[in-house]
């Protein structure tokens, strides 16, 4: 009878052999990589070369019967990295305890690595999570709060955070303060003083946007973050929409806590997230599930979420390829390109009005735009049902419309079709 030593030395020996060899194939990844180094020109040059985003789009396997311009919820992944993704999963199957836990588990390092590279920070202040909620309740749910201890936020953050910091009040008896801010908002200096004037004696926390997921507004981080520290107050930073959306990295925001989806604009695989904390603070912050005392300054303690599979975030890896192929300001340009070209031919601030920043300081792949005279939820009902395109409503009290985002896989023919559409519904206010 074959021993559990002898068992697990042959499937070892397959798994390495499999690891080494047809398991992971990049060269997809490399000639993709090698056709975008091949184009010359400068960003704003390469965002108008359709031969260049051509060679993107046929990374993905997309349904071109439907036009999808609500990338912001989560975006769809290169073909290739969810061939990575399935091949993990695959592996990890034919003996789980031994292929995900003791041979690819590990390999979480690797792309800890990379993005902590890619960030501009030490690889020791990475956590990967599933999401940016997650990330996020770490750093919400883990500071210790007192009743009548104030936490201060914005009326546009997101709801399910908003809704985090309420059940603290419920639960607690701590206190959610939120502020309005201008929409667009153009004014670093404004957004920094209706911060600092909201602080009060109690305020122990803020919570701010990097970018806006209800109209694409970029905030100044790194002002309010300097603020507040002046004032001893630590800032949680909503990067959800920022990471591999634009160019930035750390340094640009100077922040202590940063979270992250990387299923949106990174286009890892869904339920992929990223948590920075400064390696400094990783010790007085709670982990959302408990970890052992020893953990108390490791970044890994924000990952103790029991089992999961291994094969999500070892995509990651093929997801940061395909980002650096591109080039973070080549993607931005592109981005803001496609933006003005609906923009330019539709909003008039007559009939149709822009909610959403025209500089390029203060806004980039999201833009939330309304149509006088029609219903939010109508109109983003009727751009799926007669013309299968797909945005999302927004009904905030400060301002109402649908919100647009599309992605690099994005055709120009596409975006001419959103126009016809906008325009069809336009003759009708």
């Amino acid at each position: 009878m074959e021993t559990r030593k002898q068992f697990l030395k042959k499937i070892g020996s397959g798994a390495a052999a499999l690891t080494a060899g047809a398991f992971f194939n990049p060269m997809k990844t490399e000639k993709l990589k090698e056709k975008l180094d091949s184009y010359s020109g400068t960003a704003v040059e390469i965002a108008r070369n359709e031969d260049f985003w051509a060679q993107v789009q046929q990374a993905f396997t997309v349904d071109r019967s439907l036009i999808n311009l609500n990338n912001g919820g989560v975006s769809p992944s290169p073909a290739f990295v969810q061939e990575a993704m399935k091949k993990h999963l695959d592996f990890s199957n034919q003996a789980p305890v031994y292929n995900m836990w003791r041979i690819l588990e590990p390999r979480r390092e690797g792309v800890r690595q990379r993005l902590a590279r890619n960030f501009g920070v030490d690889t020791e202040e990475i956590a990967i999570t599933r999401n940016a909620s997650e990330s996020l309740q770490i750093c919400q749910l883990g500071f210790d709060l007192n009743p009548g201890d104030e936490v201060l936020t914005t009326d546009q953050d997101y709801p399910r955070m908003i809704n985090t910091f309420k059940q603290r009040e419920r639960r607690e008896g701590i206190k959610l303060n939120q502020i309005s801010i201008p929409v667009p908002a153009e004014d670093d200096a404004e957004i920094v003083r209706r911060f600092e004037e909201a602080i009060t004696p109690n305020t122990k926390l803020i919570l701010m946007c990097h970018i806006i997921n209800l109209t694409g507004q970029i905030l100044p981080v790194k002002k309010v973050v300097h603020m507040a520290r002046k004032k001893g107050i630590p800032v949680i930073v909503d990067g959800a929409h920022a990471y591999a959306h634009f160019e930035f990295d750390h340094a640009d925001l100077d922040c202590d806590y940063y979270t992250t989806s990387l299923h949106k604009w990174l286009f890892a695989p869904h339920g992929t997230g990223m948590l920075y904390v400064r390696k400094d603070k990783i010790k007085d912050l709670w982990p959302l599930m408990a970890a052992a005392e020893s953990q108390d300054e490791d970044i890994r303690k924000f990952e103790e979420i029991g089992t999961h599979p291994a094969a999500n975030f070892l995509a990651i890896g093929e997801a940061l390829t395909f980002h650096e192929g591109i080039g973070s300001s080549r993607k931005e340009a592109r981005l803001k390109y496609l933006n003005d070209l609906w923009i330019d031919e539709i909003v008039d601030g007559d009939k149709v009005v822009l909610h959403t920043s025209r500089n390029p300081k203060y806004a980039c792949g999201i833009a939330t735009v309304e149509i006088k005279g029609m219903e939010p939820n109508e109109l983003n009902s009727t751009l799926w049902s007669d013309y299968r395109i797909i945005t999302t409503p927004i009904n905030h009290e400060q301002f109402r419309g649908i919100r647009v985002t599309p992605n690099v896989y994005t055709t120009r023919e596409e975006i001419d079709r959103f126009v016809g559409a906008m325009k069809d519904q336009i003759k009708k206010v």
